[in-house]
Order: C-alpha cells, then structure tokens, then sequence
C-alpha cells in the first residue's frame, strides 16, 4: 500500500544517507553488522539509491560512494578500526573545503566571462 511504500521510501533514504558518515560506519562494523550476511545483502539491495531517479532525493550524495565501497568485504573489515573512520572523515572535510573553494573560483570565472561578454555587445 502507498503508506506503507512511503515510509519504507524514508527509511531507506534515511539510512542511506547515514552511511555518508565515516563514525556511523564504525559503529556498525564495531558491532558486527558487517558481517552478517544478511545485513550485507540489504546493503547490496541499497544499490538501487544510484539510479537518477532515487539519487535526486539524496542531500548527502557521498553516502552512494560509501555504499559502493561497503560492497567490498575488505572495506567493511577496515571499518571496525576507528583510526579508518578517521581518515575516511578528514578525506571528506578536505574534499568539501577543496570543491567548495574550486565552485567558487568557477563561478568567480564565470561571472567574469558574462561581464566581458556584456562589454563586447554594448
């Protein structure tokens, strides 16, 4: 039934997206999630969040990256050292500063190329 379809859609989406977070990882790999199959197989069902018209819904799009490299029984194992969690966090804060400084320069350029285009009209 719809409700039913819905929360399950939340659900999912909400779990999904925690796996964005390198600490939430270590947890579960610290507790033995990883290791059950089952549980490794819901994460392996979770694949479906790449496709467009479910990763439109996502706010956290690094959880699709995590989710893919939990696919791999050796990443999962790492998982359970949180010093891995560690560096799986800072790698994430460094790319964030990285994009964020890059989109800005990108849009600096850019607006810089609409002034000059202006320019050359008029």
């Amino acid at each position: 039934d719809d409700t039913g379809n819905r929360l399950r859609f939340q659900l999912e989406l909400e779990f999904v997206q925690c796996l964005a977070n390198p600490n939430y990882l270590n947890f579960l790999a610290q507790r033995g999630y990883f290791k059950d199959k089952a549980f490794v197989n819901y994460l392996k069902y979770l694949l479906y969040w790449k496709e467009p018209e479910y990763a439109k819904y996502l706010k956290y799009p690094q959880c699709l990256h995590m989710l893919e490299l939990l696919q791999y029984e050796h990443f999962r194992k790492e998982l359970v050292n949180a010093q891995c969690a560690k560096f799986i966090d800072e790698q994430q804060i460094l790319h964030w500063q990285h994009y964020s400084r890059k989109r800005m320069r990108l849009q600096q350029a850019l607006a810089e190329q609409q002034q000059q285009n202006n320019a050359s009209v008029k």
